[in-house]
């Protein structure tokens, strides 16, 4: 297992990134090949980069549509958020998403969240709020978070997101056969 340890990683800050795919219809293949795909691409972004495995989520307020392929990755980001947020923006434009004609919470070949940068609280709404504001409502990015990272917490509360996982009802998560 790679080593964690920010003095390895002088100024970069410890990143995790939720992905998440339920359309098919990209140029890049199925969404569980498009996720393998987008974690190759995020590799010349994070160093370091480790990913968790990938899970099926029922999908959460419209509910009329596929099932979702979500996992998460971390590794160490050199530069600032917004960047982060501009390259995977243009990532997921590369894989078929178009912000523009897609409805909310609805079908998308690739959507790629930030879910924490460091232990950093950044608010600049609409765009970019980190920690990501409905990770904790969200079982399908808490369990591969969790995975990567165990020990970590809220930056908000100081709350373990073990502890805040564990209050939350059972939303239709389980490992797909490979």
């Amino acid at each position: 297992m790679p080593c964690f340890s920010k003095k390895n990683h002088p100024g970069a800050v410890l990143t995790v990134l939720g992905l998440g795919s339920n359309r098919g219809d990209s140029l890049k293949g199925e969404p569980l090949n498009i996720l393998r795909d987008v974690i190759t691409a995020l590799e010349a972004i994070l160093e370091n980069l480790r990913a968790a495995r990938v899970l099926e989520s029922d999908p959460l307020h419209v509910i009329d549509q596929p099932r979702f392929f979500n996992t998460a990755v971390s590794g160490f980001y050199h530069g600032e958020a917004l960047e982060l947020l501009d390259s995977i923006h243009k990532i997921e434009a590369s894989f078929g998403r178009d912000r523009n004609r897609e409805r909310r919470w609805g079908e998308r070949t690739l959507d790629i969240d930030i879910l924490l940068f460091g232990d950093r609280v950044i608010s600049r709404p609409p765009s970019l709020e980190i920690p990501h504001p409905r990770l904790k409502e969200r079982c399908f990015a808490l369990v591969p978070l969790l995975e990567l990272l165990p020990n970590a917490i809220d930056p908000l509360t100081g709350t373990p997101y073990k502890t805040i996982l564990d209050g939350l009802p059972d939303q239709g998560i389980y490992y797909p056969a490979s």
